[in-house]
C-alpha cells in the first residue's frame, strides 16, 4: 500500500493502513495468491461489501508486505467505489 501510494498509483489508503476503510483494494494475479498469507477475518468483510470484490483475487494491499518472495509481482488497483 505504501508504495502505490506513495508513487500516486490510485491508492487512497485513507485509514494509513489499519485494515479499516479498503480503499487499497487491489487485484492479485491468481498465480501470485499463494505467496501471501491468508486474509483474515477484517480483511474479508470489508472487501466482501465492494462493489468490485473478487473473491479469488482481491486483496487489501495494506495487509500485504513486500519480500523477495513477491519480486516481480504487478498488481490491479481496484475501480473507486
Amino acid at each position: 500500500m505504501h508504495v502505490l501510494r506513495d508513487e500516486d498509483q490510485g491508492i487512497e489508503a485513507v485509514c494509513g493502513g489499519c485494515s479499516s476503510c479498503a480503499t487499497c483494494h487491489v487485484f492479485i494475479p491468481e498465480m501470485w495468491m499463494k505467496c501471501l498469507p491468508e486474509r483474515g477475518d477484517i480483511e474479508s468483510m470489508l472487501l466482501e461489501y465492494q462493489e468490485h470484490f473478487d473473491p479469488v483475487c482481491s486483496r487489501l494491499s495494506c495487509q500485504l508486505n513486500l519480500s523477495d518472495t513477491l519480486d516481480g509481482i504487478e498488481v490491479e488497483i481496484a475501480p473507486e467505489e
